[in-house]
């Protein structure tokens, strides 16, 4: 079973402080799987093969578009988080995943990252946008304007079979944001976003729930919403994690949204 938390707008010091939490309480078995989709407050990551050349916006104008640096762990080179982008971490345990046969495996690294460029591929097939993958390069990424176009941005780090940081698909941002970089220190393929390819925007809640589903296939597990991190990790003080049944039933309520 696979946890999915919806946090709404995190800035980028807090999601690095919570997905260490996580990651901790998942190696010593204290959670499940967990997968947290947020927003981020602007703000450009440099991965630990990041070039800082590839950063081509000055300290002032940074500052003055609102946006902060961070250097972090995962993988890649320098990308850009922002409003109107889907960001996910998956705080995953590696052994055991299931296989197309049935059986229980491990997943190394490389698999790992094409289960999530999987998902991210059907989330933009579930809004009739068509997108693949590129040999040699991570990401997904969908024809646009006769040239290929990265639609959604993937960097991993994985300490002891546990994994952190993931991805982020361009949903509805300002683009004019990655004019402040070289995305992914690619020079020769534009950025673009779901409402650019649709010519409209469309609702963060219905894609987030995609994505999910979507877990839920290429992850072969259960999907579990919910609803603050304080209930996934018991914080709750003076009510009950899940309610009596006879108490949901007085208030209607169903015994969890499933996905």
């Amino acid at each position: 079973m696979i946890s999915v938390v919806q946090l709404g707008t995190v800035d980028y010091a807090t999601g690095l402080r919570l997905q260490q939490e996580l990651v901790d309480l998942r190696k010593a078995e204290k959670i499940g799987d967990v997968l947290l989709l947020l927003e981020h407050s602007p703000v450009i990551t440099l991965g630990r093969n990041a070039k800082a050349a590839n950063v081509i916006a000055s300290t002032e104008l940074l500052a003055q578009r609102g946006v902060e640096l961070f250097e972090c762990d995962r993988g890649g080179d320098v990308t850009f988080h922002g409003p109107g982008q889907i960001v996910g971490y998956p705080i995953f345990d590696l052994r055991g995943f299931a296989t197309p046969d049935g059986k229980r495996k491990t997943l190394g690294a490389v698999e790992f990252v094409r289960r999530l460029e999987e998902v991210l591929i059907r989330t933009c097939a579930d809004f009739a946008i068509a997108t693949n993958r590129i040999a040699s390069l991570t990401g997904v990424w969908t024809n646009h304007e006769a040239a290929q176009a990265k639609i959604a941005a993937i960097g991993v780090h994985i300490s002891r079979l546990v994994t952190s940081h993931g991805f982020a698909l361009n949903v509805n941002p300002d683009l004019s944001f990655f004019n402040l970089i070289i995305p992914c220190g690619i020079t020769s393929k534009p950025v673009t976003s779901m409402q650019h390819e649709l010519g409209h925007s469309l609702d963060l809640n219905s894609v987030a729930e995609s994505i999910s589903r979507n877990f839920g296939t290429v992850f072969s597990s259960q999907m579990l919403w919910v609803d603050t991190l304080d209930a996934l990790l018991g914080r709750t003080v003076g009510v009950p994690l899940q309610p009596p049944s006879e108490l949901r039933k007085l208030h209607k309520e169903d015994d969890g949204t499933w996905a």
